[in-house]
């Protein structure tokens, strides 16, 4: 058997270890998608991780760790600052049946995500270009989202106020974290009142082969994010919530 498709073979072993089922296919089209990246990140420096079992880990694996908190997610989905498509690309080759939307800033990784997904063949999925402080201002996207994720994007303060006016009041917002998330949340609980929102839950696990523990936080919107929030692009980085 080629090697590669052991390597994609053995994430649905990992992925069942814990709990999370991959539907028939699932580990043709992870090999693929990781071709696209592999072939992507030569032209545009998509990644710095590319090796295919840390892909397989570091990218795959941990954008799935959703999943073994909630097999089912209701969509549609939206993971703001997608960059090569994680969590988002490997949620939607999870859950063929989830609709989602990739948000991204940037024209070259906007590219490779519309013409990678496209070579996949991937139904219900959608990719915006545009910063998230302009388009959670618009109403066809502010507050419509069930569920938004995002991974390795930004600090928590700031992370809050780009994500949770995309949440629609009783949705959840997911930040997948690493060994930082407790201080960031420290930090967190002005932009948590002023943007409506409140912590669900945290979830610990570890990725395989001593590459670390992470976390997922898990906010729910409780009232409406006030209209003033996001604040103008740029203010949200240089002036967190928080510091002000």
């Amino acid at each position: 058997m080629d090697a590669r498709v052991t390597v994609w073979e053995e994430l649905l072993c990992l992925a069942e270890g814990r709990g999370i089922v991959l539907p028939p296919g699932a580990a043709r089209l992870f090999g693929a998608y990781y071709e696209l990246l592999a072939e992507g990140n030569r032209q545009s420096n998509l990644t710095r991780i590319i090796a295919p079992r840390e892909v397989l880990l570091k990218h795959f694996l941990d954008s799935l760790a959703l999943l073994a908190f909630d097999s089912a997610p209701a969509g549609p989905l939206l993971d703001v600052g997608s960059g090569a498509g994680m969590p988002g690309v490997p949620l939607k080759l999870a859950r063929p049946e989830l609709p989602v939307f990739l948000l991204d800033s940037s024209r070259k990784r906007v590219d490779f995500l519309t013409s990678a997904t496209g070579l996949l063949g991937l139904d219900g999925l959608t990719v915006l270009h545009g910063r998230a402080e302009d388009l959670a201002r618009q109403n066809e996207y502010r507050e419509r989202f069930p569920l938004v994720v995002s991974r390795a994007l930004a600090r928590l303060p700031v992370l809050l106020e780009l994500c949770l006016p995309f949440v629609q009041l009783g949705g959840r917002f997911v930040a997948y974290k690493g060994p930082e998330a407790q201080q960031e949340l420290s930090a967190a609980n002005r932009a948590l009142a002023e943007l409506g929102a409140q912590l669900e839950e945290s979830v610990p696990y570890s990725l395989p082969d001593g590459y670390g523990e992470r976390l997922l936080l898990i906010f729910v919107k409780i009232i409406a994010t006030p209209s003033r929030y996001p604040r103008k692009p740029g203010i949200p980085e240089k002036k967190p919530l928080g510091s002000m």
